[in-house]
């Protein structure tokens, strides 16, 4: 169950599910609605209580509002698991990368971009989704170091990982604050959309944009030089690693808990850590930076 269905990112990271369940034997269902709200995943949620599904691997809109209907599901034994963003109820969490280390590599990278001067603004997604506000939380620990002392977040907009409310979003932001020197968008959605409307604008090289992106939609603004670098992890990686993770929890390899390790097929080995909120999770691995020199060599 993903965000939602015409999320580019979500598309990628279920199709890495469907390789990973397709080789154990495993069918995979993908449903969801086509907003990023807690309403429109119920629907998912009803179907694969009525199929008694094995298991339920759900990117949640909502850490809680999703959770009475999932511990519907585990009552008759359907195990669930979180991926990319949390929700209160699982086995398991598939984290695409440590959630500080993501935060606090944002604005690194940014201040670098921005030469540690100047306001920017925050492009998010929906201001419940649960990965955005613990990203936005380790930024703004970041921000309180010294070297940032000349930069200042102004405000942190929402685009709903919709593409026209995240370019009407950047549209706001710009008008808003006129002096705006950097947007620092942690979602596929709105650093694509924000970079398509800067690309034609007179802020185009004035104002720097980076953010979490998929290198298939920010390649063409690498090289008109609208973006320098971005940064992200491979989406199909984190679906597989989530579809072996249902797997090993369904079979009853694991039960979810702390120290426990499993194979991940082609990605070898992992361990089940304790989260920084002290429940179970798995970390999919560093976060990588894409630049002119190597977005090219990326095909998602």
């Amino acid at each position: 169950i993903p965000k939602d269905t015409l999320n580019p990112y979500e598309v990628i990271a279920d199709r890495g599910g469907k390789i990973a369940l397709t080789k154990l034997g495993h069918k995979q269902v993908v449903s969801s609605g086509t907003e990023d709200t807690a309403a429109a995943q119920q629907p998912a949620i009803q179907a694969a209580i009525q199929a008694h599904a094995a298991g339920i691997v759900i990117a949640g809109n909502d850490p809680q509002a999703v959770c009475p209907a999932l511990q519907q599901a585990q009552a008759q034994g359907t195990k669930v698991i979180a991926f990319d963003s949390d929700v209160n109820c699982r086995s398991l969490f598939i984290n695409q990368a440590d959630t500080e280390t993501i935060g606090r590599n944002q604005i690194k990278l940014l201040g670098k971009l921005m030469h540690y001067k100047g306001q920017f603004a925050i492009l998010s997604a929906a201001s419940t989704a649960t990965n955005q506000n613990a990203w936005i939380k380790y930024m703004k620990l970041e921000l309180k170091k010294p070297k940032y002392k000349n930069m200042k977040l102004v405000k942190t907009y929402y685009g709903n990982d919709n593409p026209a409310q995240s370019r009407q979003a950047t549209v706001s932001m710009l008008q808003a604050y006129p002096r705006l020197k950097g947007i620092e968008s942690p979602t596929t959605v709105g650093i694509s959309s924000a970079a398509q409307y800067l690309s034609t604008s007179k802020y185009k090289r004035k104002v720097v944009l980076t953010g979490l992106g998929l290198p298939s939609q920010m390649k063409k603004y690498v090289h008109n030089h609208t973006v320098t670098a971005f940064q992200l992890w491979n989406p199909e990686d984190l679906g597989y690693l989530a579809g072996y993770s249902i797997a090993a929890l369904a079979d009853g390899k694991i039960t979810g808990k702390v120290g426990q390790t499993y194979t991940a097929g082609k990605l070898g080995k992992y361990k089940i850590i304790k989260g920084a909120d002290g429940r179970p999770q798995v970390i999919l691995g560093p976060p990588f930076t894409f630049t002119i020199k190597n977005v090219d060599k990326f095909k998602f």
